[in-house]
């Protein structure tokens, strides 16, 4: 189950990664760490995916304070997705025309429902982002919708600032991906593995 489980997980987060590239083809708006990372990119020498990778090990050192602790899917979500985008933005044709961009939109917000529901599933630890959330409503007592709501303004208005891409995406993908991943999730969640049995003592 293990090895069933670290595929599906590498699986989720390199499409993930490749959703990334098509939504940025796209030119349309992306969610709001994208926003972020895109503004970033655009002020610094660093490739996107570099920039994914540094932003999620920031996000991931908020944790400490937080009490929170990594697992192997955290630790991946890191390093592959910003990965995969470098290798396979390259990839992507060039496109041009409306009809195109809102194609490769919709395929890259579809995709990045699928991701989610691969990685998540695969019940390896939440990624840097989900874990901040959490971990933020734990300490604060704050509802998940607030601190979720909170975090995603704060990183748009940023990526905004630093010249990041709002459009009909960003719209498209925040009304999507929440029903998107649930029900990718109802198909790919992997069920917890249940404790061996011990044997009683006789007599």
């Amino acid at each position: 189950m293990m090895i069933r489980r670290l595929i599906q997980l590498f699986a989720g987060l390199a499409l993930y990664g490749f959703s990334v590239s098509v939504m940025l083809e796209a030119g349309l708006g992306l969610e709001p760490w994208g926003v972020l990372n895109e503004g970033v990119t655009g002020k610094t020498p660093l490739s996107f995916g570099l920039v994914v990778c540094l932003i999620g090990a920031l996000v991931l050192l908020l944790w400490i304070p937080l009490r929170q602790k990594p697992g192997v899917g955290t630790i991946a979500n890191v390093i592959v997705i910003g990965l995969a985008v470098d290798a396979t933005a390259p990839l992507i044709p060039d496109i041009d025309g409306y009809p195109l961009r809102v194609l490769f939109l919709v395929v890259g917000v579809l995709m990045n429902g699928l991701a989610g529901g691969l990685y998540i599933g695969a019940g390896l630890g939440p990624g840097p982002r989900d874990g901040l959330m959490t971990g933020l409503a734990r300490r604060t007592g704050w509802p998940l919708r607030r601190v979720r709501t909170g975090i995603e303004l704060t990183v748009l208005a940023a990526g905004v600032m630093l010249g990041g891409t709002v459009g009909v995406g960003t719209v498209v993908y925040a009304l999507a991906i929440g029903p998107l991943v649930q029900a990718f999730l109802r198909r790919f969640t992997l069920p917890e593995p249940t404790p061996k049995a011990t044997l009683a003592p006789v007599g």
